[in-house]
């Protein structure tokens, strides 16, 4: 069974650059901010030294816009390609993204956001793919930076 608690947002480091203005809002329409239990717990999961978002990345920032401080997680145990998150962290941290709040001048449309941070991601994901495909280590792979 998965325990859920409550984590300040403050406290949980994005691994996301970009928010999509219209999943926004569509998540707004069915959040409330005075019963918690209105949005799905939020996926965390410790690298390195951060706590980071894995998903929900769009109800953390609807809790920001509405004032909640914290938020319910859960420690994500599934078996993910945590080399890309880590390199989704690197990205967010050299942007100065520290915390959810740190989006807020990047809503962008659906559009936008599919060029912005899909492309990106199925970039480095393929750029991973072929680093490891010849065998290169985890250090040389988080060392891709696509070009914006």
């Amino acid at each position: 069974m998965v325990k859920i608690f409550k984590m300040r947002l403050e406290d949980i480091q994005p691994s996301q650059l970009y928010i999509s203005f219209e999943k926004l809002c569509s998540v707004m329409k069915r959040f409330n901010p005075n019963d918690l239990g209105s949005i799905e717990p939020i996926p965390v999961k410790k690298l390195g030294e951060d706590v980071v978002f894995v998903d929900g990345h769009t109800r953390a920032f609807a809790a920001y816009l509405c004032g909640v401080l914290g938020v319910p997680v859960y420690w994500e145990d599934e078996e993910l390609d945590w080399e890309a998150y880590e390199i989704c962290v690197a990205w967010c941290k050299e942007s100065g993204i520290r915390r959810i709040s740190d989006l807020k001048n990047r809503v962008v449309s659906q559009k936008d956001y599919e060029t912005l941070w899909y492309k990106r991601c199925e970039d480095m994901q393929r750029e991973l793919e072929k680093k490891r495909s010849q065998g290169l280590g985890e250090k040389q792979a988080l060392r891709f930076k696509p070009a914006d």
